[in-house]
């Protein structure tokens, strides 16, 4: 095996996430690795290196770790998925590649997803293996794991990194009609115990036990191709389903039988040909965005209580405290109208921290804000972020109490991970918004 070196990006907050390239081009595609990740064991396991193989006789191949796991930075808060995207975006300023075409692989074909979304503009075209956008069973998702499947997993994860955890994830592999072989089943465990410890590995699995990125993918606007095996027929419906849920997206399916190393080199053709198709980049009139709506609560009885004079001085502290707070968090101030701020962001975590910090740092002005929250496709009009996304952000607030921020069912789904309690809000009708939403109100 080629000795191939490890780079290291540092992010804005200072974690250093590993990364590695192999070979050069013409193309660029990034592989996002699984379970359980490091980089240095990827070409080890024989199906891993089929794949690396291929893919880099015609591209250059991007790997890396996400943060708290692998080589990349340890003992930092284990990243949701905006951070995973906001990651990948700083390795691939590192290595200088504009507009990749992004691969992965069950689970982590999801930050792909949230990226080509929310930023067509830096992929070329995505392509995902046996795709897996949320992990738990859900009443419209027979698909994923059951509470009890769930709770196997994570008594399974007990025993990380040692031989026991092998022998249960063959069982648990077998049990799903996938024959693993003992030098399979000995790769794991040596690759779990490098990639993290036991309680890393527990609480990333209940991060991806709460994440769902399906209200995601109708927003994706970049050429997408879904891979899958059709000898279950479960994983071909649910690649049909996913397929149906991002538009234009191509769907093909792996030759049948056991996987094979013939297997990942069929599916590396698969992207060479995929990214041959592809055309220059065009402009986007809509974009997946989070939106926040905040404003101050009984404003026009404090503006009677206070005077014109007193209540200028008041709102324009506000003022300065909400754009130092957008600031803090990346978000773009929109439009403001009195005492109310309209902003996006590119992803939810941000935005909700940033209405949590305003709305503490506002009651040492003797006032309260209310704020509302929601992610989802808006148009793009004259450079601004517009449509009924933007409206169904404001009704959210709307539905807001003194001092609470309120969320979507959406920005919900897309922040597990984040270390956010949410309180069921109940449904309610949405001024001039069809059917009824379910909201949530975060509560630490």
């Amino acid at each position: 095996m080629d000795v191939v070196d490890t780079g290291y990006a540092e992010t804005p907050d200072g974690v250093l996430i590993a990364y590695q390239v192999i070979g050069d081009g013409p193309i660029d595609v990034v592989s996002q690795t699984d379970w359980p990740g490091n980089i240095d064991f990827e070409r080890e396991e024989p199906l891993g290196g089929a794949w690396a193989s291929a893919l880099s006789s015609f591209a250059r191949v991007i790997y890396h770790d996400r943060r708290g796991i692998g080589l990349s930075s340890r003992n930092v808060d284990l990243p949701n998925l905006e951070t995973r995207v906001a990651d990948l975006l700083t390795v691939l300023d590192a290595v200088g590649s504009e507009r990749p075409v992004v691969t992965g692989v069950f689970e982590s074909g999801s930050p792909n997803a949230l990226l080509a979304a929310t930023r067509p503009d830096r992929v070329a075209s995505m392509v995902w293996i046996e795709p897996d956008p949320r992990f738990a069973w859900a009443p419209d998702y027979p698909w994923g794991r059951t509470d009890e499947n769930s709770a196997r997993e994570l008594d399974d994860i007990e025993h990380w990194g040692t031989l026991e955890y092998g022998r249960r994830f063959v069982n648990d592999e077998a049990s799903r009609g996938n024959e693993i072989s003992i030098d399979w089943a000995t790769w794991i465990v040596k690759a779990s115990r490098n990639a993290c410890t036991p309680d890393v590995a527990k609480a990333l699995a209940k991060i991806w036990y709460e994440s769902d990125v399906r209200a995601v993918l109708p927003s994706i606007q970049v050429p997408t191709l879904l891979l899958t095996k059709t000898d279950r027929p479960l994983d071909a419906e649910q690649a049909e389903y996913v397929r149906s849920l991002i538009p234009g997206a191509e769907l093909r399916t792996f030759p049948p039988g056991p996987w094979a190393l013939e297997d990942m080199r069929w599916a590396a053709e698969q992207v060479r040909d995929f990214a041959g198709v592809q055309h220059a980049p065009s402009a986007f009139d809509s974009v997946l965005a989070t939106v926040l709506f905040t404003d101050i609560v009984g404003s026009t009885e404090q503006q009677a209580a206070l005077g014109d004079r007193a209540w200028k001085d008041l709102a324009e502290r506000h003022h300065a405290v909400v754009r130092d707070s957008l600031a803090r968090w990346r978000g773009v101030e929109i439009d403001t109208a009195g005492d109310g701020f309209y902003a996006t962001f590119d992803g939810p975590a941000r935005a909700v921290r940033a209405a949590q910090e305003v709305g503490r740092r506002v009651r040492d002005l003797g006032i309260e804000i209310r704020a509302g929250v929601h992610t989802g496709e808006c148009e793009v009009i004259d450079g601004k972020i517009g449509g009924l996304a933007v409206s169904i952000g404001a009704r959210v607030a709307s539905k807001a109490t003194p001092s609470d921020v309120l969320v979507s069912q959406t920005v919900k789904d897309l922040t597990a991970g984040s270390g956010f309690t949410f309180e069921d809000a109940g449904e309610h009708e949405l001024k001039g918004v069809p059917d009824r939403w379910r909201l949530y109100r975060v509560v630490n």
